[in-house]
């Protein structure tokens, strides 16, 4: 503050504060000692080479500003920071400038901690961890190795996705629509060893999970149809024995397997359907074929799954030329290919009838006879059913279905499954959508796997002293798409000794996957200064799982699935004490610029140094609180972060420029009404930030702030106790100028510093927040007339209430020269006049 003009100058005191929370370690709890530990944390940032935007900005203050109320609240708060600079993102940007990775990383880092540093977050700087470094991936190959030790790692040939542009694998869940999620080029299919982790094993825990953790329903929804499990039957078909029944397709035991969760409709199955992957197999083992039927199936496995599964899209497919037998009725069915099912779920086929609105579709098109078996009892529905004019997708009742004819759906279901068990041809069973956790990445920017070839001893791990197989600096980083990583160019890095036999071995050369970073990181911020161990278990026991984790919805079926089967892993092997990494997540919202989604190509991608430069960093931290509902997000515009900047300089007038003899320490300038308005505001302020609603917070703010600006240009005086609340209250928005101004009105002479961070958080009395007054309608004869503003002390006294209605000339009007013959009161509510 400039003593002498009171001049408020963000830039100045900004620098201060943050200097001096750093020289006294404000918010770098004792890890061991901590009697009330707080782990706020908001998702690592992957460090862009442009830097932070501020749309990263309005996260990482959303997250902020609840970890700095949970610390005056008296917790111990926890809120580390780091970098996920491992990956992708990373290395593309690197071959765009032609700058070595390491190199673009010590660059990226910098510049991005820098930004970090200026948005005032009360991160504990003595804490980072950036995944490129060797100190943090050593333990993710750590990781690793235990996965594998626990049988949770495997190897082997799969149709993995494949994007041409990056030149590497994907998982399922990086592929949107068929397409890249990291560059949006669209995915191919391809054969490839890789390495896998079973989280299909995990799948029913997992889903299990979700109710017992508070996490926003968008994402857990999310994870629950990911995860996608179905409940279902087996169903065996034979497959027909007359001299044209199998056409060149060879079937093992002459079946084939469906998975169902619609046995109630088994029939009224005309025609099976199955993927290409599963007829892929069949032509592998050298089956003659058609030449349609072979290259229908080789143009369909190029497409990836989510494109051939999306709804809108035409069905196409083709007639094998063998028949299978239903089962429950013993009636010849066509077998057709078609690429609207998926190999990788349930056994790649289905039975298909006029009850699925894909099989309908799909049997009109070739002209494939349906017969429906559901009515639903409403005739002009069933009558449309029959005639298959539409096609009925509910449960109904069964008809044209044997002995099952006449039962719901529900009773069906059981009955026939039950019936074909009886003759070897079903049973129950569970299929989940999820896939085993593709680990594999073709790429240089990121931890080698740290497993070893040997032809005698076939796959072994690294040994665990001989970590971290470090990352070597290559020239030729850039991916070949040949399926093979850089790293298999360099012999000097991958001949080794096999750990078991000592024989000549090869290293692997593929890296891990960037999401394989992120999924434990939590748990090293608590050890960072301890180098023998990947997390301390004392220090996991005391501050984890994380108490509120704040990051975005973009991640539900990555990031966040991946750090809870990572968890669940780590608690398996007895590492960890818990299950779920996450006991909240709440979700942040988008930030666009006036009116449209911030993009490069557009030009309007917002950097916060300006804005910070000028405006200061409370101003941007509280402008984008303001600008609309945290987990929704807003429209960040000039105009906008104008008026934020003079509410801000406006609070900063109020009380710095107050003397100190008109700034009463007593009680000199107090009012009943302020003190209202003031537990009134505390009260609304503490639950608003308890539930991330930001904006009303700092809407009541602004008004508290209005009354007291009045308060005092009338009367020329006003209490501390105000201007402190004010202060206290817009700390967590606003850090610096808050400190700044608690400083000022607290006085401290004796010269030890205590933040305004490390103060109580105000406290509200509940006995301000009844109503002095309250306001009473008036009816005549039940029709509203008019109201009257009672003091709370006369309420019960119903003479008194009348009186005043009488002083009312408005409702006067409709009781002069009337009979009065009754009135009726409700107490503080209404009171009504009967008369003739």
């Amino acid at each position: 503050m400039n003593s002498k003009d009171n001049t408020y100058n963000p830039s100045l005191i900004e620098k201060k504060w943050q200097a001096i929370w750093e020289k006294n370690k404000i918010y770098s709890p004792d890890l061991n000692s901590g009697e009330l530990p707080f782990y706020n944390l908001m998702m690592f940032p992957y460090p862009s080479a442009e830097g932070m935007h501020v749309g990263n900005m309005h996260a990482f203050t959303g997250a902020d500003v609840y970890g700095r109320f949970k610390r005056m609240q008296g917790n111990d708060v926890f809120e580390p920071i780091g970098l996920d600079g491992f990956g992708i993102h990373s290395e593309n940007y690197a071959l765009k400038t032609g700058r070595h990775p390491v190199e673009q990383a010590k660059t990226s880092e910098m510049n991005f901690y820098r930004q970090l540093h200026s948005i005032g977050n009360s991160f504990d700087w003595t804490r980072t961890v950036e995944t490129y470094k060797p100190e943090y991936y050593k333990w993710t190959q750590w990781l690793f190795i235990q996965l594998f030790k626990a049988g949770l790692a495997y190897r082997k040939k799969a149709p993995v996705n494949f994007c041409p542009s990056c030149k590497t694998v994907l998982s399922d869940e990086q592929v949107i629509d068929g397409c890249c999620e990291r560059c949006n080029s669209v995915v191919e299919k391809r054969d490839l060893e890789q390495w896998f982790f079973k989280i299909t094993k995990y799948a029913d825990r997992l889903l299990s999970g979700l109710s017992k953790i508070d996490w926003v329903e968008k994402v857990k929804t999310a994870q629950r149809n990911w995860i996608g499990k179905s409940e279902g039957a087996l169903i065996k078909f034979k497959i027909d024995d007359s001299p044209h029944g199998e056409a060149g397709l060879g079937f093992k035991n002459k079946e084939i397997e469906v998975f169902t969760t619609r046995p109630d409709t088994l029939f009224g199955a005309t025609f099976l359907v199955i993927s290409p992957e599963l007829a892929q197999k069949w032509l592998s083992v050298g089956r003659k074929a058609p030449e349609k039927v072979k290259s229908y199936v080789q143009n369909s496995l190029k497409l990836a799954d989510m494109d051939r599964s999306k709804e809108d899209r035409e069905k196409t497919g083709v007639f094998t030329g063998i028949y299978a037998i239903n089962p429950a009725n013993q009636e010849k069915m066509p077998v057709w290919i078609a690429d609207f099912i998926i190999g990788s779920y349930g056994t790649g086929a289905v039975f298909a009838d006029a009850h699925d609105e894909r099989d309908f579709e799909f049997a009109k098109k070739y002209k494939i006879p349906l017969k429906p078996t559901l009515k639903t009892g409403n005739r002009d529905l069933d009558e449309k059913i029959i005639n298959l004019e539409m096609c009925f997708t509910g449960d109904g009742i069964l008809f044209d279905s044997g002995e099952f004819s006449g039962l719901t759906s529900a009773e069906a279901r059981k009955k026939i499954v039950a019936w074909l068990n009886e003759k070897a041809q079903a049973k129950q069973q569970v299929n989940y959508h999820l896939r085993d956790w593709l680990i594999s990445r073709q790429r240089y920017w990121g931890p080698p796997i740290p497993m070893i070839y040997c032809e005698k001893c076939q796959w072994q791990p690294v040994p665990e002293k001989d970590l971290p197989v470090l990352l070597p600096y290559i020239k030729d980083y850039k991916p070949m798409g040949t399926g093979k990583s850089p790293l298999a160019n360099h012999p000097e890095f991958y001949k080794t000794n096999c750990p078991k036999c000592n024989g000549a071995a090869k290293r692997e050369t593929d890296v891990s996957d960037t999401f394989l970073d992120s999924a434990w990181y939590f748990l090293r911020y608590v050890s960072t200064d301890i180098d023998n161990t990947a997390f301390d278990a004392k220090r996991v026991k005391k501050w984890l799982p994380v108490n509120m984790y704040i990051g975005g919805v973009e991640h539900s079926v990555l990031h966040l699935l991946y750090s809870r089967f990572m968890t669940m892993v780590l608690s398996d092997l007895g590492l960890i004490s818990f299950e779920e990494p996450f006991t909240k997540f709440r979700a942040h919202g988008l930030i666009i610029k006036d009116g449209a989604k911030m993009s490069k190509s557009k030009g309007n991608v917002v950097i916060p140094d300006e804005y910070i430069r000028k405006f200061g960093a409370d101003t941007v931290r509280s402008y984008l609180m303001f600008a609309g509902p945290f987990e929704m997000g807003g429209d960040f515009r000039d105009t906008g972060i104008e008026g934020t900047h003079r509410f801000v300089k406006r609070i900063w007038r109020l009380v710095s420029s107050i003397k100190q003899q008109v700034l009463s320490m007593d009680k000199k300038g107090e009012n009943s009404d302020l003190d209202r308005l003031m537990h009134k505001t505390i009260k609304a302020v503490t639950e608003d930030i308890e539930k991330l609603n930001y904006n009303t917070a700092i809407a009541h703010l602004m008004e508290y702030y209005n009354e007291l600006s009045a308060f005092y240009t009338k009367y020329k005086i006003l209490n501390a106790k105000y201007c402190k609340t004010l202060v206290l209250l817009f700390a967590p928005f606003a850090p610096h100028i808050s400190e700044e101004l608690y400083q000022l009105l607290n006085e401290n002479k004796a010269g030890k510093f205590l933040s305004i961070h490390n103060s109580s958080w105000p406290q509200y009395d509940p006995r301000f927040l009844e109503a002095s007054q309250f306001m009473v309608v008036v009816q005549v004869n039940g029709k509203l007339r008019g109201n009257i503003i009672v003091d709370k002390e006369i309420l019960n006294n119903q003479v008194r209430i009348e009186e005043l209605v009488r002083q009312n000339q408005r409702v006067m009007r409709y009781l002069e020269g009337k009979q009065i013959r009754k009135v009726i009161y409700v107490e503080g509510r209404v009171i009504n006049f009967v008369v003739e």
